[in-house]
């Protein structure tokens, strides 16, 4: 049998699963999201289905599928219903919930079902917007919004709160909460002055333009939960939706107004989601303890032929590795007035639980991808700063470089998904160990500065790569463990 809404009264014996109500399944319209992937039906959607469970929200989403890719049947067969499997560690134990969402009430189709998405724009029911359009969602297109669907996200979304403003005579209290959940930077920022962009092009009204900055509210957001996407779990009933999501979930959203709190009302329900007015620090956690220590243990880990994250936490040498990392060095860099120590502790203590996780299959050579971009973006910052304030060098960052460059030396012969792949395997055919060290951490190209210029910094990953050439990665990274556990 297939999910649905006439399946759900033959599930309600089930003590595994949890279930909607009735009530559930006829709240009013709140929503508009764009896109059906699994981040929003993993992470927004949940808590929204989550705070309707708890009497909270008490609204359902309109998903709008933007890409000509597929079709909505599967939504249509499941009553827009999905399970959600949720498995993951909290503090260091086993998570485990199946959960029936229906928090989605339709999907729409912008290249056919256009006109029935600006019908939306006239609801009162309508409160916010969610998106996650990929990076590549985000960008402005000088086009019309008038006519055709437009194809840009920005454009489809200007159109419709063009609609609203029409509708409704630029009344103030109709306008949106507005958040996107695209993975870059003051997402929220970036598409309000797009936005504004594309009305000029459109030469709207100074009335709406008013409206549309004043009473609508874009917020910037982070969200920060690991989503395979479709798993192979039998839940005793077919369901060509269901997903799967990692414990840890978090959905930071900046805000200081008290109206768009009083909106956003489903993140009473759940702890992951946070309302703040600066979640930087949120972003900052994520991008050092996390992303930092994935991007400094991959080519260490995969080197000593350890192949998924999950197994890296049960080698013991490996797992030392990585809580030194985060304990010792890149929490002392990154702790601040704005980061405290404890905050940052909690994190990689979560971070260590989220590298456990026995359900996830997170294969390190994946995350070797863009190896050398990753190390500027994400551990550049976290050295330039250990040194600066400590007046030493960190040897298990140091430690993380030297892996990297044994790995740009592809001793396995592996096809090397990153820019500077060649440039690297040039130096290596002509240079030595200590020449390839001293002129790739010089190469202001990469690095947008000097790294060979920090005090000790080249002589250690120098010292440290000819150990791993000279006795493997895996003796020496045990004998790196072993000092980390006496200290």
């Amino acid at each position: 049998m297939k999910l649905s809404k006439g399946v759900l009264p033959q599930l309600h014996e089930r003590d595994d699963l949890q279930l909607p109500t009735e009530r559930c399944m006829n709240l009013p319209e709140k929503v508009l999201q764009f896109g059906t992937g699994v981040l929003l039906r993993g992470l927004p959607d949940f808590f929204i289905d989550k705070a309707n469970k708890q009497g909270i929200f008490n609204g359902r989403v309109v998903v709008v599928k933007s890409t000509d890719k597929g079709d909505t049947t599967e939504f249509d067969q499941q009553d827009n219903l999905y399970t959600q499997c949720v498995r993951g560690m909290e503090g260091g134990k086993k998570v485990e919930a199946n959960i029936v969402n229906a928090s989605i009430s339709r999907v729409l189709t912008a290249a056919t079902q256009w006109d029935q998405i600006l019908e939306c724009a006239t609801s009162e029911d309508m409160q916010v917007v969610i998106s996650n359009t990929t990076e590549l969602g985000i960008v402005y297109i000088p086009e019309t919004i008038f006519g055709k669907t437009p194809s840009s996200f920005p454009g489809k979304l200007l159109a419709w709160l063009y609609k609203r403003f029409q509708y409704f005579n630029g009344h103030p209290d109709k306008g949106m909460v507005i958040v996107p959940a695209e993975l870059i930077p003051e997402n929220g920022t970036l598409l309000k002055g797009i936005l504004h962009e594309l009305a000029l092009h459109n030469q709207l009204s100074a009335e709406f333009i008013h409206w549309l900055q004043n009473h609508n509210h874009c917020c910037n957001s982070l969200v920060d939960s690991i989503i395979p996407g479709a798993a192979t779990i039998d839940m005793g009933y077919e369901d060509e939706l269901l997903i799967m999501t990692e414990a840890y979930r978090l959905w930071a959203i900046e805000t200081s107004n008290d109206k768009v709190k009083a909106t956003l009302s489903f993140a009473m329900a759940d702890s992951g989601v946070i309302l703040a007015p600066d979640i930087n620090v949120f972003r900052e956690l994520k991008l050092r303890l996390l992303n930092g220590a994935h991007t400094l243990s991959c080519g260490l880990a995969y080197l000593s032929g350890i192949a998924t994250v999950k197994e890296a936490m049960s080698h013991e040498d490996m797992s030392a590795y990585i809580e030194g990392l985060l304990l010792h060095e890149i929490i002392p860099a990154i702790t601040d007035s704005t980061i405290r120590q404890d905050a940052a502790v909690r994190f990689a203590a979560a971070v260590q639980d989220r590298f456990r996780n026995p359900y996830i299959d997170h294969r390190w050579l994946n995350i070797c991808s863009n190896y050398t971009s990753k190390l500027k973006t994400r551990v550049m910052p976290i050295l330039l700063q250990y040194e600066q304030r400590m007046q030493q060098v960190p040897a298990l960052i140091a430690l993380g470089f030297a892996a990297h460059l044994l790995f740009m030396k592809n001793p396995n012969g592996d096809t090397i998904d990153d820019t500077w792949a060649t440039a690297y395997a040039a130096l290596w055919q002509e240079h030595s160990v200590e020449e390839v060290v001293k002129l790739s951490l010089s190469n202001t190209q990469i690095w947008g500065r000097d790294l060979s210029a920090l005090p000790g910094f080249g002589r250690t990953v120098s010292i440290m790569l000819k150990a791993l050439l000279k006795e493997g990665v895996s003796p020496y990274l045990e004998k790196v463990a072993a000092e980390i556990i006496i200290s």
